[in-house]
């Protein structure tokens, strides 16, 4: 059983539109993200960022790992020590761009408490992240915000 982290962001709650700064259209930094309940046995904390709503299906926005289990934490605009490839081609945090008049989408930022460090190298998907750690997830958490333009 995959026990539950508490994830927040001192720059939006739960379920609140993001502020422009961490979008596309803004200054395009992540925002800061806190995290609690990393469970003893952790060796690596892996984050992935992604819009599920997008027209084309699930669009990848972030994936990290390497983050020292110590760490609680990253800063607005920290990048993760390793950092993997976003569905934009780039290996970094790249904000919220949902189509003009789309609505809203939904924004899920996933930390994950691992018991390993993945073997992956630098830029690799969201979908090699996850094969490289299924059965490593000692926990996780999400937080959710919003951005519509």
């Amino acid at each position: 059983m995959v026990a539950e982290l508490a994830v927040a962001s001192e720059s939006f709650e739960h379920g609140d539109r993001m502020p422009e700064r961490y979008s596309l259209q803004g200054e395009n930094v992540s925002p800061a993200l806190t995290w609690s309940g990393i469970p003893r046995s952790t060796r690596s904390i892996a984050v992935v960022c992604e819009d599920p709503d997008a027209p084309s299906g699930t669009f990848v926005h972030w994936v990290g790992w390497g983050i020292d289990p110590d760490a609680g934490g990253l800063a607005e605009g920290q990048a993760a020590p390793t950092e993997g490839r976003n569905d934009f081609g780039n290996a970094r945090y790249d904000g919220p761009s949902p189509p003009p008049g789309h609505g809203p989408h939904r924004y899920f930022f996933r930390v994950y408490a691992l018991d390993a460090e993945p073997e992956l190298g630098a830029a690799a998907s969201k979908e090699e992240l996850e094969a490289a750690t299924r059965g490593h997830v000692l926990a996780s958490g999400e937080l959710m915000g919003t951005y519509e333009r």
